[in-house]
């Protein structure tokens, strides 16, 4: 079964129940090197972008449920194409279909549309700063003096 990325309406498990009943959770997950936007018709898609990251959910969809997916999606008519990206889990790097927007500039949501992505994002536990960058369209500011990264941490260091 194909593996799904969700940014948008369908990382709420009662979203993604209601358009694609066969599906199972798999975990959250992010796209590297790329950021959220919101196209001209007020819904989100992604972009390419070597200093951003965007989070979501993985689904393992039938192929039962791929029709009611890309009908959601609008995908064969509409303003979202089907594409491959590796996506980054818990336990590592898998492939999943991500739907990206076609041939839209960006727009503004509607205020429900951003709320249902937080109310979402924040059940499945999304990081802080990346709802604030949903909510306000780019990430939070960076304080004074804190490190641009953070340093992975080892175990073998004692």
């Amino acid at each position: 079964m194909p593996l799904y990325f969700a940014y948008g309406l369908l990382m709420s498990r009662e979203e993604m129940a209601k358009q694609c009943v066969r599906s199972v959770f798999v975990g959250v997950a992010r796209l590297p090197r790329h950021r959220l936007f919101m196209m001209a018709d007020g819904h989100a898609s992604i972009v390419r972008d070597p200093r951003r990251d965007v989070h979501g959910v993985v689904w393992d969809v039938p192929f039962s449920d791929m029709a009611a997916l890309e009908r959601f999606e609008r995908s064969a008519s509409g303003p979202h194409v089907k594409i491959s990206q590796p996506v980054i889990l818990e336990g590592g790097a898998k492939r999943a279909l991500v739907f990206v927007g076609r041939g839209q500039g960006a727009g503004k949501p509607k205020p429900e549309y951003i709320q249902a992505l937080l109310a979402a994002g924040g059940l499945i536990g999304l990081p802080s700063a990346y709802l604030h960058e949903i909510e306000h369209g780019e990430p939070p500011k960076r304080k004074p003096g804190a490190p641009l990264f953070k340093a992975p941490v080892s175990s073998a260091r004692k």
